[in-house]
């Protein structure tokens, strides 16, 4: 007898400012997904929202490949269990809260975590760029507190920079953080699993000279980073890392499958940046990366974060 497909939906596009990169992701997944296990249909969730919602009776699960607000904040998790349809990855609250920048640092200081220090300004706030220079000192890095893609961070060597760091990030919302500069080395640790959390591979992310950080550009344009995976850290290292995204993944109420990002100084002292809660979605991202070196290719991974999601 043969086995029934199983029907996925598969969500992307959507209105954030990672539209791109969700519908490179999509494709990717769409290729990977067997046609024998699997029957895709795709939505793009700028449009096709009342398409998903009539079709709910004929969905068994959805895969999300949806970035930044609108898609990885918790919003299309409720919309998805209103309808029924389990899904890959956390369900709202801890996609809220892994969205919010303060609010996932204020978790991790209270795991006992380590992270930078930070202020959090509103559009009341935003002026004050002598007393947070004075307060946090020069460099600085600004971000708006609820984006992803490195979208609107800048990093300011001086107040005018902080000032107009700030109104960048103010743009795209109403509250933006300003933390102190670690210099040092990006590391990125991902966790997968729902009762029992395995960490994977740690990865090094090195930007091309040209680049002062890892920002959009440097995220998706092809070569314009190295990726070394597993990174060439101490074991020292890698056993704290590794461990401190499994407690960064529990700490945020996170399911399924996290990515968390940190620096490493020139001490080996290592802070806790922020937790992707859908984290890239190519073969090449950073997550399916650190899972192929664990023994887990690109269409088995797919595959187990179904799995995962079935579960819950």
């Amino acid at each position: 007898m043969q086995q029934q497909k199983l029907r996925i939906a598969l969500l992307a596009g959507g209105t954030s400012g990672e539209r791109e990169v969700s519908l490179n992701g999509a494709d990717q997944v769409e290729k990977a997904l067997s046609p024998d296990k699997y029957s895709v249909r795709r939505f793009d969730t700028a449009t096709d929202l009342p398409a998903l919602v009539a079709a709910k009776d004929e969905i068994d699960f959805a895969f999300i490949v949806l970035h930044g607000l609108q898609g990885e904040d918790g919003t299309m998790q409720g919309l998805l269990d209103l309808l029924g349809i389990p899904h890959q990855g956390s369900g709202v609250l801890g996609s809220a809260i892994a969205m919010d920048k303060h609010l996932s640092k204020e978790l991790y200081r209270l795991d006992g975590l380590p992270v930078a220090e930070w202020e959090i300004l509103t559009p009341e706030t935003a002026r004050d760029g002598a007393g947070i220079a004075t307060r946090l000192g020069l460099p600085l890095v600004v971000k708006p507190v609820r984006e992803g893609s490195s979208l609107g961070m800048t990093i300011a060597h001086t107040e005018e920079e902080l000032l107009a760091g700030i109104e960048t990030a103010m743009s795209r919302g109403r509250q933006v953080m300003v933390e102190k500069y670690i210099r040092g080395r990006e590391l990125t640790a991902g966790v997968l699993g729902n009762d029992k959390l395995e960490a994977l591979p740690l990865i090094e992310i090195v930007p091309g000279k040209e680049f002062t950080f890892f920002d959009y550009t440097a995220k998706y344009k092809p070569g314009a980073t190295n990726e070394i995976c597993p990174a060439p850290v101490s074991e020292e290292v890698r056993v704290k890392a590794q461990d401190f995204a499994v407690r960064a993944h529990k700490a945020l109420r996170l399911r399924g499958y996290s990515r968390t990002d940190m620096m490493l100084d020139e001490n080996e002292n290592l802070y806790l940046l922020e937790t992707n809660t859908i984290p890239g979605m190519t073969a090449t991202s950073l997550l399916p990366q650190a899972a192929a070196k664990h023994g887990l290719e690109f269409p088995e991974f797919l595959a187990r974060l179904i799995e995962l999601g079935m579960e819950k």
